[in-house]
């Protein structure tokens, strides 16, 4: 069981990252989960096709630090109503605030002003006059109850220092019917979890992995049906960056 204490210190080392990312963006440069790089957007924007990133301004795309591309298995269709949790600086949201269309709205929620600022800005830069990104935590989601039709995620849940409470924050929010579709990064199920932060540390994007068994556990006690995971490459040896896919039940 996570302590209040405990979550707000996860919270504090990962604002403390994601704000230096956003300001490295802010400031021209190249942000890593590790540090400042020099050679290439950020970690996650090689996930996205050329034309997904040219679809979006410049700087959403090298702030990216994902793991993935939720919106590859999401089935964004127009007129819906997404959220994304962690949404960094606006690559995800911008990107299904089109696919959703003029009637649809795409929700962006971060805890980090640094990269909330970042967001607006794109959004701004990208005429994108239905999105609205909103300060707060995952484990707390600033909506109310059967509010969207999809959350999608990409590589934020694995740094939450409670993580059930992120799953059922998601079901209450989603509508029924509604769906998930998340990346995220797993750890094979014989690791340890001293062998996870071990494996994870010199990545700096991975804080506390759940197993693919734990992961799949915890939607379902949250109540999440039609689970599926699929693993799609491998970031460090026995972590794997995966596809995670889930309904809210009708």
């Amino acid at each position: 069981m996570t302590t209040p204490a405990e979550l707000d210190q996860v919270r504090d080392r990962v604002r403390v990252r994601y704000a230096q990312a956003a300001s490295t963006v802010t400031a021209g440069g190249i942000p890593s989960c590790g540090g400042t790089r020099t050679d290439k957007p950020g970690s996650g924007a090689g996930l996205y096709s050329a034309s997904e990133q040219g679809e979006v301004p410049a700087d959403a795309v090298t702030a990216s630090l994902g793991c993935g591309n939720p919106l590859a298995v999401a089935g964004l269709r127009d007129g819906e109503t997404v959220l994304d949790l962690g949404s960094g600086g606006g690559l995800d949201v911008l990107l299904s605030a089109r696919r959703v269309g003029p009637a649809g709205k795409a929700y962006g929620l971060d805890m980090t002003e640094e990269m909330l600022s970042l967001a607006r800005a794109n959004a701004a830069r990208a005429g994108a006059a239905n999105v609205e990104f909103l300060p707060g935590h995952i484990e707390a989601i600033p909506l109310s109850d059967s509010s969207v039709d999809v959350v999608i995620s990409n590589c934020v849940i694995n740094l939450s220092g409670d993580k059930p409470a992120v799953f059922a924050e998601s079901f209450r929010v989603l509508r029924p019917g509604g769906r998930l579709g998340i990346s995220d990064i797993l750890a094979e199920d014989h690791l340890t979890p001293a062998e996870r932060a071990e494996r994870g540390g010199p990545i700096g994007c991975v804080a506390g992995a759940l197993s693919v068994a734990e992961y799949r556990r915890g939607l379902t006690e949250a109540g999440f049906t039609g689970i599926s995971i699929s693993p799609t490459h491998e970031v460090a040896a026995g972590l794997h960056s995966a596809i995670i896919r889930a309904a809210r039940p009708s």
